[in-house]
């Protein structure tokens, strides 16, 4: 049985609304059958009629419609809703639709400050509902395949973990184009207290957890502004201290001209490291002490169960972004229908961005401003004044 799921934002000019709706469809998991996609009511109406939406299921706001689902009989109200919103309004609109009793699936970051993000962990404790934070690059098999060999053991101890996420589309002030994107990223009031790394630092921060399984003991930022006029920044360089001993630097740039997307992960251990990079994302390099390199392929055999789980067609097709984020609304989707005694449990139906390492990803962020603004190492979990 499909989970029907509204949205809360996703409306005209928001890239990422799409994204989340055709991943949502693709395993057949979810159904659209709600929407507030615009603060505007207009424009979430017309969202609506093109979506295929009900008049009556388009609402004005996300609190109008939380109040009018909830409202419904069970077999018709939706189960859980999808967060697209700019980040200022992750958290009230999640803390909304848990107490109206609905499972969330949420953007990055989870929240704009430690409180509000600790705040959304004992909701959804206390509520038993599910809630996941689409940081979607660990849906990609070889992502999974990297997270087995490393926690396995194949690389030996780990020694350094180095990511790096490029982008060079704010080389210059595209906010003061009127850029819808870049506006919102760029306004403190709405992106919270940092930008580059709010943006994609955080999905750097979450691809080194999910991997290694290695939370972070101190950190040292160093985050710049390098385009003039710009309030927030929009480069940031992170040392790290990881548990067990383990060295890692975080780079996070979206001045970075003539980058894409380059989301590149290394991690070296005592025998052997690795490499993933996601813009050729069905490919896995192991790096011998010989100086040799294997490469992995998705698709291919001898890959672990879990990255075959997520891989859905044969060696030498491509798969890529929509796939990933299909895999986290799939292995969620799967999981509230466990939950509703739809269908008994499976083999990775866990396995996606959970509230607590959206959590994780806000105190990352925080810790980062933190140390930048001091000039010195701090903890990694931060702990706001009292």
């Amino acid at each position: 049985m499909t989970v029907r799921y509204g949205m809360v934002g996703g409306g005209p000019g928001a890239f990422i609304g799409g994204v989340h709706r055709m991943a949502a469809v693709l395993d057949g998991e979810f159904t659209l059958a709600a929407g507030a996609f615009s603060s505007d009511p207009e424009r979430s109406r017309e969202t609506g009629t093109e979506l295929g939406l009900a008049p009556a299921r388009t609402y004005d706001s996300y609190q109008a419609m939380a109040e009018g689902e909830a409202a419904l009989p069970p077999d018709e109200r939706i189960e859980a809703v999808s967060i697209v919103t700019p980040n200022d309004l992750h958290f009230p609109v999640a803390r909304t639709f848990l107490e109206a009793g609905f499972h969330v699936v949420c953007d990055k970051p989870l929240a704009t400050t430690i409180e509000d993000a600790e705040a959304l962990c004992r909701l959804a404790k206390e509520s038993e509902r599910v809630f996941a934070v689409t940081y979607n690059y660990t849906g990609y098999p070889m992502v999974k395949e990297a997270r087995e060999r490393v926690r396995s053991g194949a690389l030996g101890e780990i020694r350094k973990v180095v990511v790096e996420y490029s982008q060079g589309w704010l080389a210059t002030l595209l906010e003061a184009q009127g850029q819808k994107q870049a506006e919102w990223r760029g306004d403190p009031g709405r992106a919270g207290i940092s930008s580059a790394l709010g943006d994609i630092g955080t999905h750097a921060h979450n691809l080194i957890g999910y991997v290694t399984g290695l939370g972070i003991d101190e950190l040292f930022a160093d985050l710049g502004t390098v385009v003039e006029g710009r309030k927030m920044e929009d480069d940031a360089t992170v040392l790290l201290r990881l548990e067990g001993g383990a060295r890692g630097l975080l780079f996070a740039s979206q001045i970075s001209v003539g980058e894409r997307n380059h989301l590149r992960l290394r991690v070296y251990g005592t025998t052997a490291g690795l490499m993933w990079v996601q813009e050729s994302p069905n490919e896995l390099v192991l790096m011998a002490d010989d100086g040799s390199e294997r490469v992995f392929y998705a698709g291919n055999a001898g890959l672990s169960e879990r990255a075959q789980a997520h891989t859905r067609l044969p060696a030498g097709h491509p798969e890529g972004f929509i796939e990933a984020f299909a895999n986290v609304y799939r292995n969620v989707g799967r999981s509230i229908n466990v939950k509703a005694g739809r269908r008994e449990p499976s083999a990775f139906d866990d396995d996606y961005p959970t509230v607590q390492d959206g959590a994780r990803g806000v105190h990352f962020i925080h810790a980062a401003v933190d140390s930048s603004r001091k000039g010195a190492w701090v903890p990694g979990t931060y702990a706001p004044p009292s």
